[in-house]
């Protein structure tokens, strides 16, 4: 082997070790949402979620809204402030998802995408900074119980239709009703490697 594919490889394998651990890095940095873990049901988790603010955006593409939304929370807000970033972020999918149908955002029939970041526990419905930016908006979400599926890697429209099928399924056989449409909850930034990235498929039920 001679020196030139030598230091090819080892260049890769720099390269490959930076990327997983760029994935644990911030994977481990973001503040989770908190919530109760109450029981599972056939692969599905239910929780107990309080009340959350949340900052969304609708745009033609999840890249747009993506974008939107870091510049709120890198200070695009009434106070300048910079937010931790949070996990996970909501995507709630529409007409795309077939059936009844969390990085929040949400496909309509025009293709468009509604994201949403959660904030921080420390910002409430009072204290969270207004957006500045046209088209972001706060979004208060009170307490509820949701039933989620965990999946990993990529999450383009076939597999996120998959295992939200897969969930509501899995809730029908267990007697319990589904409020709404599912939504994709990402658990990592874009630049994550796919064998660590969590996603998950979650939608609020009826449960007392």
């Amino acid at each position: 082997m001679d020196r030139l594919t030598k230091a090819a490889l080892v260049g890769a394998g720099v390269g490959l070790l930076g990327w997983i651990g760029w994935g644990i890095y911030s994977t481990r940095t973001a503040k989770p949402v908190p919530y109760e873990r109450l029981r599972r049901i056939d692969g599905a988790e239910l929780r107990r979620y309080p009340e959350t603010v949340l900052v969304e955006t609708t745009a033609g593409d999840q890249w747009t809204a993506f974008r939107r939304l870091f510049r709120y929370i890198s200070g695009s807000n009434s106070g300048a402030e910079s937010i931790s970033m949070t996990a996970p972020v909501e995507t709630r999918a529409g007409t795309s998802i077939s059936m009844t149908t969390p990085v929040r955002s949400e496909t309509t029939e025009r293709e468009s995408v509604r994201m949403g970041f959660y904030l921080p526990t420390e910002y409430g419905p009072d204290t969270a900074p207004e957006p500045t930016e046209s088209g972001v908006e706060l979004v208060v979400e009170p307490e509820k119980t949701i039933a989620v599926r965990r999946f990993s890697w990529y999450a383009p429209q076939w597999r996120v239709d998959c295992h939200a099928r897969r969930l509501l399924d899995a809730l029908e056989r267990g007697g319990i009703e589904p409020r709404g449409d599912p939504s994709l909850l990402r658990y990592n930034d874009p630049w994550t490697p796919p064998f660590l990235r969590r996603n998950e498929v979650a939608v609020e039920v009826a449960v007392e």
